[in-house]
């Protein structure tokens, strides 16, 4: 029998259809989870504490899977993981469609000016005239990042008439490389950022990127604030030397209630929302989970394992 260690929310979604050779040890809080991970040889320590998550995964010494929710990794202990040869998948992809449905909900909210719309609104005042008259047909989307969160908003895109370009490792036909996108940053009237935060990409918009975009160009964080040198965009936002700013991620998070992106009237901060925005994120969890057993007993691939390495 292999140990698995998982959160009781998840039960309904797994219990009946785990196979014979799976023995599941439920929990209901961080202390019977911190007393059954030593056990775990399959680990699910999904919580709201990344402390109490980071806690789980060190004590579990005999584990060689572990799963998760979350896409974004940079905080795990993946160089304790890496010393143990434990296997990781991540989120990667579950909440794809409902980010994505985000970004395209950003974009209108700022070409139409919708927040002025609803300050009317407030006021009781009708107005006489659309405060935001820009089209997302034929404008011009960059997306940083072109894994499934940026797949899906590149086919959501489409559906507008948006023109997109999409950076990626190996460029192709409406793609660009690593080191092509900065020249052409002019070119855009909307730059999405959906890249994992590494090394990499640790504040890779600053002041130099904010500078080379349009004066009317919206930039959109999906996702980590640390991808983004978030005094460099406040400035820039102040200055106006951007049309705006989205961001549903933030450094910190929560972001302190002095912050000055709280009070620029060019920016919206949705505060890590876009992927809570739905009710399906741990039914496809567990269906994916359910399809990497299989995999997981017979030594092979499984879906969106993580590369320790590269932290992602």
């Amino acid at each position: 029998m292999t140990i698995a260690v998982i959160n009781t929310l998840l039960r309904p979604l797994l219990e009946a259809r785990l196979p014979d050779w799976v023995e599941p040890r439920w929990y209901t809080s961080k202390e019977e989870v911190f007393a059954l991970a030593p056990e775990a040889e399959i680990g699910w320590f999904d919580m709201y504490s990344k402390a109490d998550v980071i806690e789980a995964v060190t004590s579990a010494t005999r584990m060689r899977w572990l799963n998760t929710v979350f896409a974004g990794l940079d905080w795990f202990p993946l160089d304790v993981m890496a010393q143990r040869g434990v296997r990781l998948t991540n989120g990667a992809g579950i909440n794809a469609i409902t980010i994505a449905e985000y970004v395209v909900m950003g974009m209108l909210s700022f070409a139409k000016d919708y927040p002025a719309v609803l300050r009317a609104q407030a006021r009781g005042e009708w107005l006489k005239d659309a405060p935001g008259k820009r089209e997302l047909f034929e404008s011009k989307a960059l997306i940083l990042g072109y894994g499934a969160i940026g797949q899906e908003i590149d086919t959501r895109l489409a559906a507008f008439g948006v023109e997109v370009t999409k950076v990626r490792r190996s460029p192709g036909p409406g793609t660009l490389g690593p080191d092509e996108w900065r020249a052409r940053l002019g070119e855009f009237d909307w730059v999405i950022l959906a890249v994992p935060q590494t090394p990499e990409t640790e504040q890779m918009i600053g002041a130099a990127e904010l500078a080379a975009m349009k004066p009317d160009a919206v930039l959109i964080n999906i996702a980590r604030g640390g991808v983004v040198d978030q005094a460099a965009l406040v400035a820039a936002l102040q200055d106006r030397r951007i049309g705006g700013a989205f961001l549903d991620v933030t450094t910190p998070e929560p972001l302190p209630q002095d912050h000055p992106l709280w009070s620029l009237d060019n920016a919206v901060v949705t505060m890590h929302l876009s992927g809570r925005a739905q009710t399906r994120m741990f039914e496809r969890a567990a269906e994916r989970f359910l399809r990497n057993l299989s995999a997981f007993r017979a030594g092979g691939a499984l879906e969106s394992e993580v590369d320790l390495a590269r932290g992602y």
